[in-house]
């Protein structure tokens, strides 16, 4: 029940959290667009902020436009952000884990690793239902706030037939200045 409680408690933080976001720190969202439509990520900076520093990077030099979805699997996550789409690709540049005590829940950003777990790069995923097994163990960096009903649209597979395409992805506050 306590536990319960905790996730409930965070659940609201993060409501009142995404409100206030929306309005305020496009600097710390990142729109995605794919084929279906746009997911609005925002980003968290107090939790893992090399990486958010190092997402920003890349989508503002355009990396990911083009990538594709690699690999999907229903009801577990849906993994990009590889420039080779076979899932051994990234920058080149490892990132130092930040790991966190947040939850990995529906809508949760993580970035994908090899076995060490210095060896964060580009790949990130997003997650698809509550998944227990992924805390402690991935560093999250950000949550889907807007257009979840998007991601679940993304071609399933490892990697799918016509895997979905990232269009672009940009820090929304570069966007609003256009």
């Amino acid at each position: 029940m306590k536990y319960l409680i905790v996730i409930l408690t965070m659940m609201v933080g993060l409501m009142s959290e995404t409100t206030e976001a929306l309005d305020l720190d496009k600097e710390n969202m990142i729109y995605l667009d794919i084929e279906p439509g746009r997911i609005v990520i925002l980003m968290r900076p107090d939790v893992a902020p090399k990486h958010v520093a190092r997402i920003k990077e890349l989508a503002r030099s355009g990396f990911y436009e083009g990538t594709i979805f690699h690999r999907v699997i229903p009801g577990f996550m849906a993994q990009g952000g590889d420039p080779k789409g076979t899932g051994v690709g990234g920058s080149g540049q490892f990132l130092k884990a930040e790991f966190s005590h947040l939850p990995h829940m529906r809508g949760t950003v993580s970035m994908a690793r090899a076995t060490d777990d210095d060896s964060a790069d580009s790949q990130f995923f997003i997650v698809f239902d509550r998944s227990p097994f992924l805390d402690d163990k991935y560093t999250i960096w950000g949550r889907v706030i807007k257009g979840m009903e998007f991601a679940d649209m993304i071609a399933v597979g490892e990697p799918p037939r016509n895997p979905t395409k990232i269009i672009k992805m940009q820090v929304a506050a570069d966007v609003d200045k256009e």
